[in-house]
């Protein structure tokens, strides 16, 4: 059974009450030093929980761990399924598939995934845009764009392309000329470099185990 927040909440309480009553031992409570002991103690408590949780969070958001995949990932089918155990919608990693006709290596997929995060910052796509729950709410959140089923359903007979990933990029590349819903995305000028690239970002981040956010996108992407 893993640690969750309640029993990091509750063993911060006990040990913040232990550190005070220990600091402020000798004094009552209508005493200064009786509460200065708790606020002390309380303090040292709450400063050294900030630091196990901030580099447990950075070892479970590095590229590689359980919830971030490898770069490589890239290289093979993303499924989209509901877990029983965890009640919530999580990616799968399935078998091996050609991206953009090729397998690239983990420095070469590095690469281009960086410089799709890069090119999606130029294009300032979080103004309209969100990733993982950061940036505006005018225009779909691109968490788990890449699983849309639209992009099978719609884009690519309308593009009469093969892949999904030709599909998005291909539609990046002339957004003004296939409008898909009242919102119209600007054409931002993308070169056909670009678009793969942020294509790969987009692939990259779907494959991230985001605890079922955004809610309810599973119930859409299974289909």
């Amino acid at each position: 059974m893993g640690i969750g927040w309640l029993e990091v909440t509750v063993a911060a309480f006990v040990l913040t009450v232990v550190s005070g009553a220990f600091l402020a031992r000798g004094s009552n409570w209508l005493e200064p030093r009786f509460w200065k002991g708790f606020a002390i103690g309380g303090s040292l408590v709450m400063f050294t929980l900030l630091w196990i949780l901030t580099f447990d969070t950075l070892k479970k958001i590095s590229m590689g761990s359980e919830r971030v995949p490898s770069p490589t990932v890239i290289n093979h089918k993303i499924g989209y399924e509901y877990n029983a155990d965890r009640r919530m919608y999580v990616p799968v990693i399935g078998e091996e598939e050609p991206f953009f006709g090729k397998k690239w290596s983990e420095e070469e997929a590095y690469r281009l995934i960086t410089k799709g995060k890069l090119v999606i910052q130029s294009r300032n796509c979080m103004d309209c845009h969100t990733l993982l729950g950061n940036g505006a709410y005018y225009a779909p959140d691109l968490t788990k764009a890449w699983l849309d089923p639209k992009w099978e359903t719609m884009i690519k007979p309308m593009l009469k392309v093969e892949t999904r990933e030709e599909a998005i990029a291909t539609w990046l590349m002339n957004t003004d000329k296939y409008p898909t819903w009242t919102r119209r995305m600007p054409n931002l000028g993308l070169s056909k470099e670009e678009a793969q690239a942020v294509v790969a970002y987009l692939k990259f981040m779907s494959a991230i185990d985001t605890n079922g956010f955004p809610d309810h996108f599973g119930k859409t992407a299974s289909k």
